[in-house]
């Protein structure tokens, strides 16, 4: 059903780490694509340059231009039916003025705000990590204030970004695996790939019209000791665990200065207290991959598999 809608879709934050998968994503399943991005510098990072050029390419229509912009921001939105917004966590308060901007505009069909982690409405942390969940909920109510047909995701962690950073696949030399708290509470690590042409379907999708739309595929679900463990058969060697308790992260969370102490806040939450799946789907929950059962996922198994033959760059501490 949702494959039959072509729609014009509208992604901020599109030259960002998931954004750039949600573009690819919406043209890969047909539809006529926009990124509304920050105007290119003399200064700009030349990667950013570069996906431009391949955005173009690809067909994509590019508009450059401000949030802060409202005039610009409501002509590029009358162009198109869909919006969805991947800005990275910092500008998150900024999409109000997306907000006001699809007000103004008044033809939207569908926006989704920038997400794509825990289920936020039901999610409690440590104070860091409760303080920018804070202020997605905070969209998540303007929206709903301002009768913007809308969906939620909960995409949970992105798979090829946290198996990088929990295993260093590209170290060949390493003998020791971190490992928050226990290793035992089961997360969730779902594909970027996946994750976007997910979100792709479901900004189509009437079903997931004023819905939340959590990604919990049962092959993806594992504790951080299962990760080791199918990674030491993969490579064929033993590494050493060195355990961080948990009373270890909330002690950094609350003695580092801001913003670094928001990644231990969110390893807390996720790997030691196993938020992804401490709580039961609702009647009005829709999971992702009972939407969409043909769409053949990729799995931690092969993802691994992947990584031993490619390993990828170091990962950034940040997130």
């Amino acid at each position: 059903m949702e494959d039959s809608v072509r729609s014009k879709i509208l992604i901020f934050g599109g030259t960002g780490y998931i954004g750039k998968y949600m573009v690819k994503a919406s043209i890969k399943l047909g539809h006529e694509t926009f990124v509304y991005t920050r105007p290119l510098t003399p200064q700009s990072n030349q990667n950013k340059v570069n996906l431009h050029k391949e955005f173009q390419s690809m067909g994509v229509t590019i508009v450059q231009g401000e949030l802060e912009e409202h005039e610009k921001l409501v002509d590029t939105l009358r162009r198109v039916d869909v919006v969805i917004s991947a800005l990275p966590f910092p500008q998150v308060p900024d999409q109000i003025h997306i907000v006001e901007a699809i007000k103004v505009a008044g033809n939207i069909k569908r926006f989704l705000p920038s997400e794509f982690g825990v289920e936020e409405d039901r999610v409690k942390g440590l104070p860091p990590f409760e303080a920018c969940l804070e202020k997605k909920r905070k969209i998540r109510r303007a929206v709903e204030e301002a009768g913007i047909p809308y969906t939620y995701v909960s995409a949970n962690c992105f798979a090829a970004y946290f198996v990088n950073y929990l295993l260093r696949p590209h170290d060949q030399d390493r003998e020791d695996i971190v490992v928050y708290g226990s290793g035992e509470a089961k997360v969730l690590l779902n594909y970027e790939e996946d994750v976007a042409e997910y979100t792709i379907k479901v900004a189509n999708d009437p079903r997931t019209c004023n819905r939340i739309v959590i990604y919990r595929m049962p092959k993806n679900i594992l504790s951080q000791l299962e990760l080791i463990s199918l990674w030491e058969k993969k490579t064929g060697r033993n590494f050493k665990r060195i355990h961080v308790p948990g009373e270890e992260l909330v002690k950094l969370s609350e003695t580092l200065p801001h913003p670094d102490n928001v990644p231990v806040s969110v390893l807390h939450s996720i790997f030691v207290k196993g938020v992804l799946l401490n709580f039961e789907l609702r009647e009005n929950d829709l999971e992702a991959s009972c939407l969409y059962p043909d769409h053949d996922y990729t799995t931690i198994d092969q993802l691994l598999d992947v990584f031993l033959v490619n390993p990828p760059k170091p990962a950034s501490a940040a997130f």
